[in-house]
């Protein structure tokens, strides 16, 4: 949405804030005048909305049940097996751990030394041929040589021997067996089982038995529907036109309406002095438009200044919607702690008064452009 100007005509003497291809005609002197642009007039129709369709329910009806008692077996009857074991008595007994044997004791044979000879080689005889004589003048060289038959005697080697003096021998001594004493445990009676009869296990317990299973139950839920108030374009605005007003109303003028502490709500007092002056105004000029600026003191956060003052603010444009104005010729601005009066910024100390001075709403005219 293009933002509003304003655009003031002062007669005699006329100042525009630029030129205009158009002026008001037959204005008068001392009057000032704002130039707008009619809006689009709408009219209010009911429209029937169908919030919910219609739809069938349905609920579920729970089953029936009757309580009865019945017993139940939790265990049935059986048999129990019962060991008797065996009966035994100590006795002592003589066990033979080693048994009986001999010792056996052995004499070595004896012997004397002695002596053997025995002809290793015997005695033999044999022609040998004797050394060349040396005055010899034979070429053979058997010739000049002379044969002799010797003798040669046997050749015998002595042999160290024993002779047996005693041959070896034994004795046997007789060892007597080694014993121990021992208890032990003997039998009397063998091991045996006898059987024992257990009883069955029952309780009463009480259940539900299904008389009547459960179903659904259809039931028909007619469709809900809301009037709605919705607006229709009758006629198409944006022509050109001049409206007079009181020149005071081109700067902010003071809305003189109290909130709560630190709440933006209207009292019924403040909505009476928002109808006396700006309702009345804006239905009696039905192409102004309005800015509503909100201010506050400059105690607590800017933050939480800023966003209470735009509170404030919309409060007022609200209530004039409710009323009946196009929201399209409302303006609604929050200042926060931004436009103070006086001197009474963040760290001055003043008085109640002062600070209340900052605590204001006003109103200004716009003009359409």
């Amino acid at each position: 949405m293009k933002k509003p100007l304003l655009v003031l005509l002062f007669l005699p003497t006329v100042c525009l804030a630029q030129s205009m291809d158009k002026l008001p005609e037959n204005p008068e002197p001392g009057k000032c005048y704002v130039k707008c642009v009619t809006p689009d007039l709408y009219k209010n129709e009911s429209v029937t909305v169908v919030t919910k369709p219609a739809s069938t329910k349905l609920t579920v009806v729970p089953a029936q049940y009757k309580t009865v008692t019945e017993t139940v077996v939790l265990k049935p009857a059986s048999k129990k097996i019962i060991y008797v074991p065996a009966k035994y008595k100590t006795v002592t007994e003589e066990i033979e751990v080693v048994q009986s044997s001999s010792t056996i004791s052995i004499v070595p044979s004896k012997f004397s030394g002695s002596s053997q000879k025995i002809e290793v080689e015997p005695a033999y005889s044999k022609w040998e041929m004797g050394d060349k004589n040396p005055e010899c003048k034979s070429d053979d060289p058997n010739d000049c040589r002379v044969w002799c038959f010797r003798e040669y005697p046997a050749q015998f080697q002595t042999v160290p021997t024993l002779e047996l003096v005693k041959d070896a021998s034994f004795t046997k001594t007789p060892k007597a067996a080694r014993k121990r004493t021992i208890r032990k445990q003997v039998e009397v009676s063998p091991a045996t089982t006898r059987e024992v009869v257990i009883p069955q296990k029952t309780t009463t317990i009480t259940k539900r038995v299904l008389v009547k299973d459960s179903y659904v139950k259809e039931e028909k839920i007619p469709e809900q529907t809301k009037q709605i108030t919705k607006e229709v374009l009758v006629k198409k605005g944006g022509l050109t036109v001049w409206e007079e007003i009181e020149c005071e109303l081109k700067n902010y003028n003071l809305l003189p309406i109290l909130y709560p502490l630190g709440s933006s709500v209207l009292t019924s007092t403040a909505k009476k002095i928002i109808d006396n002056k700006i309702l009345s105004l804006m239905r009696e000029k039905p192409y102004i438009s309005i800015e509503i600026g909100s201010h506050t003191d400059s105690r607590g956060s800017a933050t939480a200044n800023q966003q209470l003052s735009e509170a404030r603010a919309r409060s007022v444009v609200n209530y004039l919607i409710a009323r009946g104005i196009n929201s399209s010729r409302l303006i609604a601005k929050g200042y926060g702690e931004e436009r103070l009066l006086n001197r009474c910024a963040d760290g001055v100390t003043c008085t109640e008064k002062e600070h209340e001075r900052n605590r204001r709403t006003e109103f200004r005219v716009l003009s359409s452009y």
